[in-house]
């Protein structure tokens, strides 16, 4: 029986398995290098990880009531979902846009949206995460402004921006503009913050997207961590210190349900990441050597046939993110399959993480699985598959190169093809799909975006047009357009620790002037055009 990366699963384990296994060398302390066992000495017997739950759908004012009822319900940290719009850098009004406001995410066009979204939310006492990636800067920016106004120091901010453009174009397709210059939009945000917003997460490198498009573990880990190398590389070219920004670095997993393949393959991303960066980067600083994540449960392997059995597979999957050592967890809702989660479908989801931090015995002691025959094999696999996949990709010249030609994505393609003729033919089983079917489901009434909220957006943008100072925001909007153009030239007032002038600047100061998202995004546009996809692979 193979794994889901097709690696052998043996059906007895013992001694001698992995073969040659060195705990001193494999595993080390719990904190210590090369972090298997994981990244803090105590894990959660000092403290749990934080519980966050990803929310944001239709306005922001009703994505504000639901973080509201999160908080209440115990919630530690936010994350925010943003509509396609949103995250494509349109416009509610744009004609891009239309039919997409408010269904995926919540809309965001400028500082005003905002400011409602976190209405009464204390910004120095949560924890944010946005999932926002090619206008991530842009975001992150309405967040500081928001903070400002509530008389937040940056200082106090602490979140996480997703901000991995490069897993776009492999797997989401949420991108707008070409490779190079996203690139140095990201090394922008990483200067900025370490100025500015020190104590934020600069970028979280996703493989979660890539699993739900079809990764194997291996693939997911493999691509996600060819990606960190290029941005890591990207920022030491633009004139940063490795260990000046990557204790900031942070990644995102998703947790399936082959709970032992997932919990070995957490443990395996550690152990290459610290090799990663001490052997190849020369990071000294240990929290540079730290693979921190968050982790989702798996959506793509949510059903809408008896979409309640979802609840059992939610609660085995974040078993395996929390027996692999995840910082902080999102249990997706049972419902998230037919449409957005209900009130008591997310407060459910939440529970699932409670009663395992409070009522299971897990809290009690670090890597449980530590010295398993079974889970040390099974790493050891997962790792040497990897590193073999993390060369390929290193054989095109890095994840860029690999990305242009298309082989990340094609990879990715041929996996999800072969899940896809396996639940077919029944040669993988998906409870209440292809096996353990009901000849009816109980009738499910799902949450509803309101169709009108595009028309109410596209009011609202109209009278901010009218009533902020149209020649400031032009005059504002032009100076970020001269500074994209300028790549190399020397900051007047700005960093130019890396050579060229930060961007992200400019753009604070147009987002001030109630310059929206999608205006903010075509003048980048207009300067660096869109990126178009290479042929297959």
């Amino acid at each position: 029986m193979d794994s889901e990366s097709g690696l052998p699963i043996e059906p007895v384990y013992g001694p001698g398995a992995p073969a040659g296994w060195d705990p001193a060398v494999a595993l080390g302390e719990p904190g210590g290098f090369p972090y298997t066992r994981g990244v803090y000495p105590t894990m959660y017997t000092s403290r749990p990880w934080t519980m966050r739950q990803y929310a944001g759908f239709g306005t922001a004012a009703e994505s504000n009531r639901r973080y509201h009822q999160l908080i209440e319900a115990g919630t530690a940290g936010l994350s925010v979902a943003f509509d396609l719009p949103t995250q494509m850098g349109y416009d509610s009004d744009a004609k891009m846009a239309y039919g997409e406001v408010g269904k995926v995410g919540v809309a965001i066009d400028s500082i005003e949206d905002m400011r409602v979204l976190f209405d009464g939310i204390p910004l120095d006492q949560v924890s944010t995460s946005m999932t926002i990636n090619a206008p991530a800067a842009v975001l992150l920016l309405l967040y500081q402004l928001v903070a400002e106004e509530q008389g937040v120091a940056s200082d106090k901010l602490t979140g996480t921006v997703q901000n991995d453009i490069l897993k776009e174009y492999i797997a989401r397709g949420t991108y707008i503009f070409p490779p190079k210059p996203s690139l140095r939009m990201v090394a922008d945000t990483f200067r900025y913050c370490r100025d500015e917003i020190p104590r934020w997460n600069t970028i979280s490198i996703s493989g979660y997207h890539m699993a739900e498009a079809g990764a194997t573990p291996v693939q997911e880990i493999a691509f996600t961590l060819a990606n960190a190398k290029e941005y890591v590389r990207a920022a030491v070219e633009s004139g940063l210190d490795v260990d000046s920004f990557a204790p900031r670095l942070s990644f995102f997993f998703v947790a399936r349900t082959t709970l032992l393949e997932e919990v070995a393959k957490f443990r395996a991303a550690r152990r290459i990441w610290a090799h990663i960066m001490r052997d190849e980067f020369g990071a000294k600083n240990p929290k540079s050597q730290m693979l921190r994540f968050h982790t989702q449960t798996a959506g793509v392997q949510l059903t809408a046939q008896q979409p309640e059995v979802n609840m059992v597979r939610v609660a085995i999957q974040a078993l395996g993110a929390v027996l692999g050592g995840t910082q902080s967890l999102h249990t997706n809702s049972y419902d998230e399959a037919i449409a957005l989660p209900t009130e008591k479908a997310a407060r459910l989801a939440l529970r699932t993480q409670q009663v395992i931090a409070n009522e299971s015995d897990l809290t009690r002691t670090v890597d449980p699985f530590a010295g398993s025959y079974a889970v040390e094999s099974m790493t050891d696999d997962i790792e040497e598959a990897t590193r073999a996949l993390i060369g390929q990709v290193e054989e095109f010249g890095g994840a860029v190169n690999a990305i242009e030609k298309g082989f990340q994505k094609a990879e990715i393609e041929r996996s999800a093809y072969r899940t896809a003729l396996e639940i077919d033919n029944a040669e993988r089983v998906v409870v209440g799909v292809n096996k353990f079917r009901t000849d009816a489901d109980e009738p499910y009434e799902p949450l509803r975006v309101d169709p009108a909220i595009g028309e109410a957006q596209a009011a609202k943008l109209a009278k901010l047009r009218e009533e902020r100072d149209g020649a400031e925001v032009s005059r504002r909007l032009d100076e970020l357009r001269a500074l994209a153009e300028k790549e190399g030239a020397q900051a007047e007032g700005g960093d130019v620790s890396a050579g060229h002038a930060n961007l992200l600047y400019p753009l604070r100061e147009a987002l001030r002037a109630r310059a929206t998202v999608g205006e903010v995004c075509d003048a980048l546009r207009d300067v660096w055009g869109v990126y178009v996809p290479p042929d297959a692979y």
